[in-house]
């Protein structure tokens, strides 16, 4: 299977938002390493994590790095 921008961005990365200091949200996708975005309301915020995703998404695969999918963390190892 061709995992191109598309495939990655259909996978349910879990997104942490955090209220912000000086006012609005932050939102983190913590299997994206570094992939940070801000909003003034939670549907900005929302709005912006899509484009965040897309753009670090997009920027790996440009530079033939491994995009990492997200991790199942229900899934519990023995």
């Amino acid at each position: 299977m061709n995992k191109d921008l598309e495939y990655y961005l259909r996978l349910p990365y879990k997104v942490m938002i955090h209220p912000s200091p000086e006012g609005g949200y932050v939102a983190e996708v913590p299997d994206l390493p570094g992939c940070l975005t801000q909003g003034e309301t939670l549907e900005e915020l929302m709005e912006m994590v899509e484009d965040a995703k897309r753009c670090w998404i997009a920027d790996a695969l440009e530079r033939n790095e491994e995009v990492p999918e997200p991790v199942d963390e229900s899934y519990r190892g023995v």
